[in-house]
């Protein structure tokens, strides 16, 4: 059977993945006979601690030898994964990239230090995010902003299952030269959704599933 991990980025819960999870759990009439049965998928809600190494460990044991996709935060927190070795394949759209592109986290980080949570949420999310998405603790966006401010990504570890970082088409240029670099510097394959944006497991969660079933069927 396969297994799927979805990790939530900053400002959001696992109540993000509502759209995708239904998606990834039906059984996949295209595959094939070994690969189109029904799917189990964690949906884990992180601690939020701002610790990358505390992070990590707790999303460990749902996300050994699973197909990890994450979204944001939640991407770079499965490039941390990948350098550890821990999933048998990631789909990673628009992580953090730290000094491949200094300034890439600027607009949000001003956001928020202009209007706190909603402010953060709707410029790196749109329209899409609502309050009813945020986390009951107001103070873990501030956690994760600084982790995620302060990560430096890393490649997989020897062995590691395949990442594939994906982008939206309507994202910034900024996003897609962080792919770009990212797939320079350490040879992941990018992929591009069409018509999406930033928050593609909310406005096309159909497309991320379809590379997540594509990251699983290898």
């Amino acid at each position: 059977m396969r297994r799927f991990a979805l990790i939530h980025g900053a400002a959001t819960t696992s109540r993000v993945w509502r759209q995708v999870t239904p998606l990834l759990a039906a059984p996949d009439e295209a595959a094939g006979p070994d690969q189109g049965g029904p799917a189990t998928v964690a949906v884990p809600d992180r601690p939020c601690t701002g610790d990358l190494a505390a992070e990590t460990a707790a999303l460990r044991p749902c996300c050994q030898g699973a197909v990890v996709g994450g979204v944001s935060g939640g991407a770079t927190l499965g490039l941390a994964l990948a350098a550890a070795g821990v999933p048998a394949a990631a789909v990673l759209h628009e992580p953090a990239v730290g000094s491949l592109l200094p300034g890439l986290l600027d607009q949000v980080r001003a956001a928020y230090a202009a209007g706190g949570v909603p402010a953060f949420a709707r410029a790196l999310y749109g329209s899409a995010w609502t309050q009813a998405q945020a986390p009951a603790d107001p103070a873990a966006v501030a956690r994760d902003l600084a982790m995620f401010s302060a990560f430096e990504p890393a490649g997989p570890a020897p062995g590691a299952g395949p990442v594939i970082i994906t982008v939206g088409e309507r994202s910034p240029e900024a996003r897609h030269t962080a792919a770009t670099r990212l797939a320079d510097k350490f040879g992941f394959a990018v992929q591009v959704i069409p018509d999406a944006g930033h928050a593609v497991h909310l406005t096309h969660p159909a497309a991320f599933a379809a590379v997540l079933r594509q990251a699983a069927d290898g």
